[in-house]
């Protein structure tokens, strides 16, 4: 299966949910997000399928007053409306990295997150690791899905491929 690409269905997508319009800039869409009420700046880059070292993927870059956060091999994303933010995802490992981008120009950032505590008990976590679980939760059903393979009198688990995004 191929690995998940941004299309133009999904650059229209995220700038309805973040209520601003996407600039092409040749190899980027870019997003530019102010809250002038809360003093709040922020612009998103998306970078489809381009060079990363020595593999294609996709980039996301965020530009604030005061910060620069990147998120390599983007694999997908995930609206919620409901919050006004999308979050995108990349795993390796068993591990998640995230960045949630608010439509109030807001961004999180949550790095080499265990996939493990996504579908635990939010409950049994401390209160500084539960927020990165409830966030990137939200990203669970566009994630690889393990399956159990047998093989010879062992159980393997292995990734079947998901969808990506959206």
């Amino acid at each position: 299966m191929k690995e998940f690409q941004f299309k133009a269905s999904d650059i229209k997508k995220i700038a309805h949910a973040l209520n601003v319009p996407a600039k092409h800039k040749g190899s980027n869409y870019r997003f530019e997000i102010q809250n002038t009420a809360d003093h709040r700046k922020l612009a998103l880059e998306i970078y489809p399928d381009i060079s990363i070292g020595h593999r294609k993927g996709n980039l996301i870059s965020i530009y604030t007053p005061t910060a620069h956060l990147q998120l390599h091999f983007c694999t997908g994303y995930v609206v919620s409306k409901l919050l006004g933010e999308i979050t995108f995802v990349a795993e390796s490992n068993g591990k998640l990295s995230g960045l949630t981008v608010e439509r109030e120009g807001g961004c999180s950032l949550y790095a080499h997150v265990d996939r493990e505590i996504l579908s635990g008990d939010f409950t049994t976590l401390g209160p500084e690791v539960m927020l990165s679980g409830i966030a990137l939760s939200l990203t669970e059903n566009i994630l690889p899905q393990p399956v159990r393979q047998e093989t010879g009198g062992l159980v393997a688990l292995k990734e079947k491929k998901g969808r990506k995004g959206r």
